[in-house]
């Protein structure tokens, strides 16, 4: 699977063969190796066949966990959310904003929440966000806005 998850109008899932979602730790485990036998029950469950969705939320998690805990710089993280979001048995609700998010994080530097939410931004159409922080006016196709 491993890609996006369209969403009846109510925003449930339409999709009904997902097994469980995915928690931080699991993701984690399996890309760090750490604890050894975590790590090895965390990828066989990513490799069991199962479909498994990661939320936007978890998402952001892993990625402010690898920078804070691991001290991973942003290129390194990246890359891993992005063989995460390759993984055939893990889905989202949408994985084109989360890789357009990966790109802002990436490219021009932001935070992931903020890359985020200006990928949310381009996707939606809306492209303008009401906020103080001006490391937004880094990415070209939205627009900020302060209230």
């Amino acid at each position: 699977m491993g890609g996006d998850h369209p969403q009846d109008p109510r925003g449930a899932l339409r999709e009904t063969a997902l097994t469980a979602f995915l928690d931080t730790n699991v993701v984690i485990r399996h890309l760090t190796g750490e604890p050894p036998a975590q790590a090895t029950r965390a990828t066989a469950a990513l490799d069991s066949g199962e479909t498994l969705l990661l939320s936007d939320v978890v998402f952001a998690e892993c990625v402010f966990v690898l920078e804070s805990v691991y001290g991973l710089p942003p290129s390194e993280v990246a890359g891993l959310m992005r063989s995460t979001l390759a993984q055939p048995g893990i889905t989202t609700v949408n994985k084109s904003v989360l890789l357009r998010a990966l790109a802002i994080y990436e490219l021009d530097g932001l935070d992931f929440a903020e890359a985020h939410l200006a990928a949310q931004a381009e996707a939606t159409g809306v492209g303008e966000i009401l906020s103080f922080d001006r490391s937004i006016d880094r990415v070209g196709s939205v627009r900020r806005r302060e209230p």
